[in-house]
């Protein structure tokens, strides 16, 4: 039987929300993340902040690795970046995948909802644009996709609608309404499914509102979304 030279790293995991108090179902309920697929610049003021066009079509994408996901409450200042900047999403877990999906039967794929933030060494995401190279030195870096626990569809429903926002040390910065996503979430799904062989495991980021904004160490995040609680991230 073959064997690892090295050991596998370990499987990037999230929590699953049980209705309680305490926010997880234990330690032993995890949801597996496989790919984490950020979609860019999908509300329209947030669009406009950051110099694009929210009449341009069609969406675009990047991805972060999935062991960037933390679920630490902690989120460690990045090295080689003066600019670090916040970015409240919604996240969408998949249960199935598959190639050229409907746009209405994606929602039939969507496992659960959760709070994510995307945080971005912003100076170094705006020399990649500026050069036209990937963005994923400015995005992709270590415990940069701070994420809560799951809450699944038979709990919450699908959420088309309802307030978003992010606070930094107890004010708010960015405040906005789930049902001012430009590419809603059956959309974003069928959509990637035309370029990717999308499957179980995968996370979704669904783009924040505008607002955005640089943090320092000793800050304290707080993203809050309806129906599914908040997520708290201490900058250390």
């Amino acid at each position: 039987m073959a064997q690892y030279i090295i050991p596998p790293p370990p499987q990037p995991a999230l929590h699953v929300h049980d209705g309680g108090h305490d926010g997880v179902h234990g330690e032993g309920t995890l949801f597996p993340v496989r790919r984490v697929y950020c979609i860019g610049q999908n509300y329209a003021e947030h669009t406009i902040e950051m110099g694009g066009d929210p009449d341009k079509t069609p969406p675009f994408f990047f991805q972060k690795n999935p062991d960037n996901v933390n679920t630490s409450g902690r989120f460690p200042y990045p090295p080689q970046s003066d600019d670090v900047h916040f970015e409240i999403e919604m996240v969408v877990a998949l249960m199935r995948g598959g190639r050229d999906i409907v746009v209405g039967d994606a929602l039939d794929y969507v496992y659960g909802y959760g709070i994510g933030l995307d945080m971005t060494r912003r100076d170094l995401q705006s020399l990649a644009k500026k050069s036209g190279r990937p963005w994923e030195i400015g995005k992709a870096f270590e415990a940069s996709a701070p994420m809560g626990a799951l809450h699944p569809v038979s709990a919450v429903g699908h959420l088309n609608s309802g307030r978003i926002a992010l606070s930094v040390n107890g004010v708010i910065r960015q405040q906005g309404d789930l049902n001012q996503m430009i590419w809603k979430v059956p959309e974003i799904i069928a959509y990637l499914s035309r370029y990717y062989d999308i499957a179980e495991g995968d996370v979704i980021m669904t783009g924040t509102p505008a607002g955005v904004g640089a943090i320092q160490q000793g800050d304290a995040l707080v993203g809050e979304i309806e129906n599914l609680g908040a997520l708290a991230v201490k900058v250390v």
